[in-house]
């Protein structure tokens, strides 16, 4: 049995983590993204389906693809972040499971041809992927931006153009400013969203 990590790390992870919209200059190595993407590919996904297609918008070239995608409210903050993340999932997810679910051969048989099956799953464990990506992002040191409001069918196009890839959510990525942020938002207490039965 692991030992539960420390409160330093927790405070890192979620206590004092926070969703930033200001970002300082200081830029993201590729190797830091890299390590970033393998970290999160350890977290669970059913069948080990890992259906999360990531595009890291990087470059001015990119960046300036994706601005008119973007919510008027998200453009500015998203093109001053280093770095800001697609999180995709791929709906061909299924044809690398003899590969990553090696010890049940034929599993992929259970989505070919299930349109309702594949959505479903790419979407629920590439959300999983996605919020691994944050926690991931955040212990490596890391701020998170992670938000909706943007096109996702312009998104599909520009950035995943052979159409088997699908665009979930976005997420930028640097070092944050934190004298600009809000007093963080109020949770619900733990009887309001669990029981314990």
């Amino acid at each position: 049995m692991a030992d539960a990590i420390d409160g330093a790390a927790l405070d890192q992870i979620f206590f004092n983590a926070r969703t930033h919209n200001k970002w300082t200059d200081q830029s993201v190595s590729d190797e830091l993204l890299q390590r970033l993407t393998q970290t999160a590919l350890m977290g669970p996904t059913a069948y080990n389906a890992l259906p999360a297609r990531i595009v890291f918008v990087k470059s001015l070239e990119a960046k300036r693809r994706l601005e008119p995608l973007l919510m008027e409210g998200n453009r500015a903050k998203t093109m001053a972040a280093p770095v800001c993340a697609i999180i995709g999932y791929d709906l061909k997810f299924y044809e690398h499971l003899p590969r990553t679910f090696p010890h049940a051969p034929g599993v992929s048989a259970i989505f070919e041809g299930n349109d309702a099956l594949i959505q479903s799953a790419a979407f629920r464990n590439s959300s999983l992927q996605g919020a691994y990506f944050i926690i991931a992002a955040r212990a490596l040191g890391l701020d998170t931006g992670p938000m909706s409001g943007f096109d996702n069918a312009g998104v599909d196009k520009e950035f995943f153009p052979e159409g088997t890839v699908k665009s979930n959510f976005l997420c930028a990525l640097g070092y944050g400013d934190a004298s600009v942020l809000y007093p963080r938002s109020p949770r619900l207490e733990f009887d309001e969203m669990a029981k314990i039965v």
